[in-house]
């Protein structure tokens, strides 16, 4: 059996949402204790969006122009997703991992990660954002874009 680590609660900080032309995220900050999110790694996260997501979200084709980004100062590294919704329900996603030890990311096109425990706490959260919001007869964005994972939630 593989190393098992005691959970703890993580800092949620629901941040001001990204817009871009054609999509607009909501944004996360997810702090393991002692841990704080710096200004250079919220510019990372952006960076991230800007050259690994957005162009992802114009090949996929199909975005419905929302989603959501964590940017996760952890124990061992600073990992950014950007994840968005195309199709009316499907949840896409690219990932950056990059250990703090180490001068690269992760290769992550080999990994599949999906995210930790504490991330998918706010992916299952976004869903049932999705389906409440978005996924009735009257869609209402901004509704979605309203509703924010908070600090013990």
């Amino acid at each position: 059996m593989g190393p098992v680590e005691i959970y703890h609660e993580r800092q949620v900080e629901a941040l001001a949402p990204w817009r871009f032309e054609g999509i607009t995220l909501k944004v996360y900050g997810l702090l393991a204790r002692g841990k704080t999110l710096s200004d250079e790694m919220l510019e990372a996260g952006r960076g991230f969006v800007e050259n690994t997501v957005l162009p992802a979200v114009e090949i996929e084709g199909n975005s419905n122009g929302l989603g959501f980004a964590i940017v996760h100062p952890g124990d061992l590294g600073l990992s950014i997703s950007g994840h968005w919704w195309s199709q009316g329900s499907v949840l896409c996603q690219r990932f950056l991992r990059q250990p703090y030890d180490a001068a690269t990311p992760l290769d992550t096109t080999t990994r599949p990660v999906i995210g930790c425990v504490w991330e998918l706490d706010i992916i299952n959260a976004e869903t049932a954002f999705w389906r409440k919001a978005m996924m009735t007869l009257d869609p209402d964005p901004e509704a979605y874009v309203g509703q924010r994972v908070r600090e013990g939630d």
